[in-house]
């Protein structure tokens, strides 16, 4: 891990605070930016690099989980909570809503640094996720309509003459599309294109008819 390919955020109304963990980062080679309000947070441009989230519960503008709740579902870096209040509710409800850890201060640095690692990985493993799910996207947007309808066919396990007569064409410009498809979408195989489609969620409407052939 290189500083530049990566972020840690760190919101915590205690300059002392964000003096000491900015400090602990780069002493470990990480680079930081703290806040010192949830406001700032949100409101600030940040790096598009796989990123850490270090969260006070208690702050001026709004309480640490209420703000986990609010962005949830979009595209945030995974969090690591840290407060001097910790109690059992708050940490059920930060891990339950996808906090990476909850940890009570006075806290080790071994500790914080083993969670904000975690996070890391996790939001660059996400983010490897969401680039994949979007070239999928771009790779169906270039299909056909046609090669549309024939992409669920195909990957609903029916024969190529029985998906030919579900759309009124013959036998080999079924192949011909299929074959399009299969490139287009990049898939080494049937259960290549099987993965992608579940992926794209693409209704799969047809089953294969039992005696078919």
């Amino acid at each position: 891990m290189t500083i530049d390919d990566h972020i840690v955020f760190i919101v915590d109304d205690d300059e002392r605070v964000r003096e000491a963990l900015s400090e602990l980062l780069d002493s470990h080679g990480m680079r930081a930016i703290a806040f010192e309000s949830a406001g700032d947070y949100v409101r600030a441009d940040k790096p598009d690099v796989p990123a850490c989230l270090i969260l006070d519960i208690e702050l001026p503008d709004i309480n640490g989980l209420d703000l986990q709740t609010q962005i949830a579902g979009r595209d945030h870096p995974p969090i690591v909570f840290i407060t001097g209040h910790g109690d059992i509710p708050s940490s059920v409800r930060a891990i339950k809503h996808g906090a990476v850890d909850f940890l009570t201060k006075p806290f080790s640095d071994a500790d914080l640094m083993a969670a904000i690692h975690a996070a890391i990985a996790e939001d660059r493993e996400k983010r490897s996720e969401r680039a994949e799910l979007d070239m999928l996207r771009r790779h169906y947007l270039d299909l056909t309509p046609r090669e549309r309808e024939v992409l669920p066919l195909v990957v609903s396990g029916l024969l190529n003459k029985q998906a030919a007569a579900e759309l009124g064409i013959s036998e080999v410009t079924l192949q011909i599309h299929r074959r399009n498809v299969m490139q287009k979408m990049a898939a080494a195989s049937l259960a290549d294109l099987v993965r992608i489609a579940e992926r794209l969620e693409i209704p799969i409407t047809h089953s294969r008819r039992v005696g078919g052939n």
